[in-house]
């Protein structure tokens, strides 16, 4: 069966993700997908231990909060600032999710 071109959908590619420290607690984000985004996340002191993923580098975390996040919205509709546990208050799956992925 053939698809008219106008009906045809573009693979979508991969987003670029950078993490970078910007100061105690705080990270800078820039997403590629489409467009650039820039966001500033910070982690409250405890938050990756209640989620038993301190093991885990919080610049992997932040990446892998914002694929949970690019997977549900475009990176467009992500917050500009915010901290860690918000993402919950928007997808309470997110802190489960999170921890399965990362362990």
């Amino acid at each position: 069966m053939l698809i008219p071109f106008c009906c045809r959908i573009a693979p979508m590619s991969t987003p670029s993700i950078t993490v970078a420290p910007a100061g105690a607690h705080r990270w800078r984000v820039e997403v590629r997908a489409g467009s650039t985004t820039s966001h500033e996340v910070t982690i409250p002191e405890g938050y990756l231990e209640k989620l038993g993923i301190a093991a885990v580098a919080p610049e992997r975390v932040i990446e892998e909060s914002f694929r949970f996040l690019l997977e549900r919205e475009p990176n467009t509709s992500i917050l500009r600032s915010f901290s860690l546990p918000v993402i919950a208050s928007y997808f309470p799956e997110y802190e489960k999710e999170i921890a399965r992925r990362l362990a």
